[in-house]
């Protein structure tokens, strides 16, 4: 009898991790609606591939903690804020998160150390998790590093001369008799 390869979208974090466990695997982009909004198109057929390893971390004094460690990559197109015009943009995510028993403790944790720690869930959508991490890899400002076409400038104006505004004063001053 063959072992049964978990669900990715509804894992028993514990049980994975225990097991060492280690899925992999392409998710369609179209199936990220939240991603796609984000984007300016989605290319027909566009992927996300990802990796899931899980571990436990013995601790001394304590139980193990549950580690999952998660990758993940996909090519979105965005529109640069500079020149305005499609650039395509890899996004990658390489995240490690340490599972907790409860809210609580995981804020308090989060607060005090580095790593990401979650609550751990009853059951844990790795598809949501990924859509979730690729979006926190989109740039904030996208745009090219150097842009494929110049950017047109504005037409500068003729440069007028402003009239001097104290020349008004002169003039009247030399009507003005003088009193000495």
């Amino acid at each position: 009898m063959s072992e049964r390869s978990p669900d990715p979208r509804s894992l028993d974090v514990t049980a994975f991790c225990r097991q060492d466990g280690h899925l992999q695997g392409d998710w369609p982009l179209s199936a990220m609606p939240r991603l796609a909004a984000g984007v300016q198109a989605l290319k027909p057929g566009a992927q996300a591939s990802w990796s899931a390893q899980g571990s436990l971390r013995p601790v001394t004094g304590g139980p193990a903690e549950v580690w999952l460690h998660m990758q993940g990559r996909a090519e979105v197109s965005l529109e640069c804020q500079r020149c305005l015009q499609p650039m395509t943009e890899l996004l990658e995510v390489d995240r490690r998160f340490r599972f907790v028993r409860h809210e609580a403790e995981a804020a308090k944790l989060d607060e005090e150390s580095e790593d990401d720690v979650l609550a751990l869930p009853q059951r844990l959508d790795l598809h949501e998790l990924l859509e979730d991490e690729l979006i926190l890899a989109l740039p904030i400002v996208p745009r090219h590093g150097v842009c494929p076409q110049a950017l047109p400038l504005a037409a500068e104006p003729e440069a007028e001369v402003a009239p001097n505004p104290f020349a008004a004063l002169a003039a009247l001053r030399g009507r003005m008799p003088r009193s000495e």
